[in-house]
């Protein structure tokens, strides 16, 4: 076993080791899920430096251990400066790098998609604009990602009857993982009730690619975007069984955020 090896990893979040090292956990691009230490991180003169922060994309060099193995050089790729700029953009960073912690998992057969996914993602949102453009990376981020871990959300059919919904409304559940249609709600009674274009743009969130600005992204509002991400939220955390630490600071942010608008 080869006992140093080379990855590109993206820093997800960090834990005290002692005094002076820290544990870095980070999604690999053909590791999946990864722990090392980074060693004299927390002296003022350490050769690592920012480069362990959260939120980096690194090369790094490690050498394996008996319990957790040691990055012994780093190489940044992209810091994504722009995000520790912007409180919103931080927040929704700190989100989605949250959910690759809680899905991911070790020698992952789909780390490169997974790692690719979270580094556009990322891109994406330190580059945005506006607020609307942060969602709109982290809905396709949502959707995307949900597909990758078998987890894809059912749009198209009602899970009940099977049958295709075209330009009508029908409920979405996040425990059952899609849509259903209105008669077969008569039964099940779910009170989330979604309007057919919510559905078509979220589907096109699906399909069209990060960089690729379709008509659904130029008339998306800040509005129609936060009421797709609180429900996709809603559902990543139905079926991540794990407690996501940013959805309280999320909510806060979302809170003092319409205090000053309003």
């Amino acid at each position: 076993m080869e006992k140093n090896y080379v990855t590109e990893a993206i820093n997800l979040k960090s834990y005290n080791l002692n005094e002076a090292d820290k544990v870095v956990v980070m999604y690999s691009k053909d590791k999946g899920l990864l722990k090392g230490v980074a060693k004299g991180i927390k002296k003022p003169k350490s050769k690592l430096g920012a480069r362990m922060d959260s939120l980096v994309a690194n090369t790094l060099m490690l050498v394996k251990g008996r319990n957790l193995d040691t990055v012994c050089q780093a190489q940044s790729l992209n810091m994504f400066k722009d995000t520790r700029k912007d409180i919103d953009k931080l927040m929704y960073s700190s989100y989605i790098a949250e959910i690759v912690s809680n899905f991911g998992v070790e020698n992952d057969s789909s780390s490169e998609e997974i790692y690719e996914l979270l580094y556009k993602a990322l891109d994406r949102i330190a580059e945005a604009k506006n607020k609307t453009e942060v969602l709109l990376a982290v809905i396709k981020f949502q959707m995307k990602m949900m597909l990758i871990v078998g987890l894809g959300i059912e749009l198209d059919t009602c899970l009940c009857c099977r049958e295709q919904i075209l330009d009508e409304d029908m409920y979405f559940s996040s425990q059952m993982g899609g849509v259903i249609c209105k008669n077969c709600n008569d039964t099940f009674k779910i009170k989330l009730k979604m309007h057919h274009k919510i559905r078509d743009f979220l589907q096109a969130m699906l399909q069209f690619d990060f960089n690729y600005v379709s008509d659904y992204d130029r008339k998306a509002t800040e509005k129609v975007c936060t009421v797709c991400f609180d429900l996709l939220k809603n559902y990543i955390q139905e079926h991540s069984g794990k407690t996501f630490k940013s959805d309280k600071v999320l909510r806060e942010t979302n809170e003092m955020s319409e205090l000053v608008m309003t």
